[in-house]
């Protein structure tokens, strides 16, 4: 019977906004769709690349799910479309991570150019756009402050921010704003001669590795719009906080825009573009001569201004509230995944407590007969000096080994944090298979291990790659009890960069239903499982960028357990 095709993924767009070109973006995030991609299997996360308009349009009619934005262009469409934030950029790179947006003011590099602020105000400035938020708001307001409002014409290039720089060189403008840390890049591209311009008003960037012009202000937010389902919207936020740093940064708790809601406030822009002067005297020395008719309108322009002061306020509120109970929440959930994960610990344990037993027997039955023995050869009355030495050898010898398996226990017990080295899987595995050589004996249940020679090393932490091949030998014991072919088989293999453990029962094997849900959590087979364990072992497997699956076989189940191989000499150490 032919198979039916795969079910259709539900596609999820994420709009991101383009400063330099669509490739530029496409680059930048392309980890961070991959990461929800491999995080969210059941979704297909799709990047859309848009300039500032088109990316306004498009949250303005859910054309697009979630949007990537600088943090001005987010403040604007918070106030007016309601999105909200789920996760901020952090770059590794230095400085200070609640602050990393700003703008560099340029200017050609000639005898006489312009160096503060002040000598700005009736010159040409190249801008991409007056709603650009580092290309042009963040540099005005810091002329503001200055007393430096500009008075002279402003040169509007559009994006690319790389026409700002061909304006200079045209003579079409006198100086230009670009974001922070471009001219850098644009140098490191080979796009700028070092030394071609001069930064204009330039203060301490605060470890910033970068040449600065204004006050920095929190990283690119990833946010949500209205419409999209909370449950998706939470999934999307664990998956981004829990995404490995790529290209220098990485995804953490979203942060306090309060800096930009300030900065719209002194600019009027967004939702104080309505907001009276900031005096009254202001107001009637710009607008005396029609004070006298507009007064009932300047009343309730001023009810106005304070209700959306108070709408602000009670967001900002909101938000602060929300951010607290987010990182309250993670840190449960981390706790709740380390105690699940001690419990799985304990659990295998006990499931193979007469393994352990056996374990120990051995050592201790042996410790027994070298000391009966000894005790036979004292009363003899003439001890032989070599049999006497041997004997109590071999009895530090058991000991010794006894002790091994007793640490082993402890440190598979131990609750710490993750440790990764390089490892050789076939070393790892014979740990587990020795824990249950004596308990498939028993049964009558053959275990053969077949491990692939030169076998690369992988990347990871012993104790939870142990924690997985423990579970899945446990479970094909379990399968393997009443089978008419009583043999397990662990076996290696490489291929394609990765290294692949399989365990593999000839057991009862598992139904298409089952199939469909072993990896969800409180699902069982068993009567008195848990449903843990497999949930927990993928985890284990996906955050060592790895994979866990089941293969059904007619006579049986293979499981298969793969990890990264570490091919370079800095991975392997």
């Amino acid at each position: 019977m032919a198979l039916s095709a795969p079910p259709a993924l539900a596609q999820v767009r994420v709009g991101v906004l383009v400063v330099q070109d669509e490739s530029d973006a496409t680059r930048e995030f392309a980890p961070t769709i991959a990461h929800l991609n491999q995080a969210l299997p059941g979704r297909d996360f799709v990047l859309v690349p848009l300039p500032l308009d088109a990316l306004s349009q498009a949250a303005a009619t859910g054309a697009v799910d979630f949007l990537i934005t600088n943090p001005g262009h987010y403040v604007a469409l918070g106030s007016r479309l309601g999105v909200t934030r789920i996760a901020t950029i952090e770059r590794l790179d230095g400085g200070d991570a609640s602050g990393r947006v700003g703008s560099t003011v340029i200017t050609p590099l000639r005898p006489g150019h312009p160096r503060n602020w002040q000598d700005l105000v009736d010159l040409r400035i190249a801008i991409t756009t007056r709603d650009a938020f580092g290309g042009w708001q963040v540099a005005l307001r810091e002329m503001l402050d200055a007393d430096a409002r500009p008075r002279g014409p402003l040169v509007e290039t559009g994006f690319p921010m790389m026409n700002v720089v061909e304006a200079l060189r045209a003579g079409r403008a006198d100086a230009g704003v670009l974001r922070a840390c471009l001219l850098e890049s644009l140098i490191d591209r080979g796009l700028v001669a070092e030394g071609e311009f001069a930064v204009v008003a330039e203060r301490d960037a605060g470890g910033l590795p970068c040449r600065l012009s204004s006050r920095l202000y929190p990283d690119w937010p990833f946010a949500r719009l209205p419409g999209v389902d909370r449950g998706l919207a939470r999934q999307v936020a664990v998956a981004l906080l829990t995404m490995p740093a790529a290209q220098g940064r990485r995804w953490a708790v979203p942060h306090d825009y309060g800096a930009v809601q300030e900065l719209f406030r002194e600019l009027r822009l967004g939702a104080f573009e309505d907001m009276p002067h900031r005096s009254l005297l202001d107001y009637l020395r710009a607008h005396w001569h029609w004070f006298a008719g507009f007064a009932l309108a300047v009343l309730w322009w001023a009810i106005h201004s304070a209700r959306v002061e108070v709408l602000v306020r009670r967001r900002t509120a909101e938000l602060t509230r929300e951010m607290a109970e987010r990182n309250r929440a993670e840190a449960e959930a981390r706790q709740h995944r380390e105690e699940r994960d001690q419990y799985a610990r304990l659990g295998i344990l006990g499931e193979m407590a007469s393994s352990i037993a056996h374990e120990l027997n051995q050592p201790l039955g042996a410790i027994t007969n070298y000391a009966e023995g000894l005790t036979r050869a004292i009363d003899r009355g003439q001890p032989d000096p070599v049999f006497l030495r041997d004997g109590v050898r071999g009895i530090a010898g058991q000991a010794d080994r006894a002790g091994t398996i007793i640490r082993r226990i402890r440190s598979f017990l131990h609750r710490r944090e993750p440790q990764r080295e390089a490892l050789d899987l076939n070393e790892v595995a014979r740990g587990p298979l020795s824990l249950f050589g004596a308990a498939a004996g028993r049964r009558g249940i053959a275990l053969r291990f077949d491990p692939a020679p030169a076998l690369p090393p992988v990347m990871g932490d012993r104790v939870e790659i142990e924690q997985v091949l423990l579970n899945l030998l446990q479970n094909a014991l379990d399968a393997s009890e009443d089978a008419p072919r009583g043999e397990i088989r662990l076996s290696t293999s490489c291929g394609g960069g990765m290294v692949t453990m399989t365990v593999r029962d000839h057991g009862s094997g598992l139904s298409l239903g089952d199939a469909q849900h072993i990896f969800d959590a409180f699902y069982t087979t068993k009567d008195r499982g848990l449903g843990l364990g497999l949930p927990i072992c993928r985890t284990i497997a996906e955050s060592h960028g790895g994979e866990l699956w089941a293969e059904p076989r007619p006579d049986g189940l293979a499981m298969h357990f793969s990890l990264p191989a570490a091919t370079g000499p800095e991975e392997a150490e």
